[in-house]
């Protein structure tokens, strides 16, 4: 195990996963700080709500690319399970960017990149649970949180080991933690429902 190029894997996936897509869309295409609009969350659903379904739809591909990369920079390591590490890094980085003063945004773009990578069970079942939730609700942060507690329980019932058990219960709990305020929100019946309208 060289672990230098697991050192540089995890730093080079915190990174970019820091890199903070809906912010610079919002900064260097339309001259705006989107942390001042709507949510003042950096993710996908405020830039869509402020900007438009188009930026909103590339901010999703670019914080889901994130995930993808982190786990295959963990791959490029070889060694089995690294990419887990890579990936809890990259939402880490997304989280807490290095570049927004450790703010950042909710991790559920950068887990689908993630999930996109690793065993299809977790993302089918985090995927129908998202879009059963949000067809009945429009909540995107309630679909979110629900769909991101499917994944430990996906990798469970699938039978695959702890490594994937524990990763998913990390994504499940830093999500539920960056939406404590959407939490807040939806028991007050303050939480804004989604609509395709910008």
């Amino acid at each position: 195990m060289n672990l230098l190029e697991i050192i540089l894997a995890l730093l080079a996936s915190y990174l970019i996963g820091s890199v903070p897509t809906g912010y610079l869309i919002a900064r260097y295409v339309k001259g705006i700080d989107i942390r001042t609009y709507g949510s003042g969350n950096i993710g996908a659903t405020n830039v869509w709500r402020a900007l438009g379904p188009s930026w909103g739809l590339l901010s999703l591909a670019g914080d889901a690319g994130k995930g993808v990369a982190a786990v295959l920079f963990g791959r490029l390591v070889g060694v089995p399970g690294v990419e887990l590490l890579t990936a809890a890094a990259a939402l880490v980085g997304h989280g807490w960017s290095v570049f927004l003063r450790f703010q950042g945004g909710k991790i559920i773009a950068t887990s689908l990149g993630v999930l996109l990578m690793l065993p299809s069970v977790a993302l089918a079942l985090a995927a129908a649970v998202w879009i059963g939730t949000f067809a009945l609700t429009r909540y995107v942060s309630l679909a979110s949180i629900l769909a991101a507690a499917a994944v430990p329980a996906a990798f469970y019932l699938a039978g695959l080991d702890w490594r994937y058990v524990t990763f998913g219960l990390f994504l499940a709990v830093v999500a539920v933690y960056k939406h404590r305020a959407n939490i807040q929100r939806l028991r007050r019946g303050e939480e804004p429902r989604f609509t395709l309208r910008k």
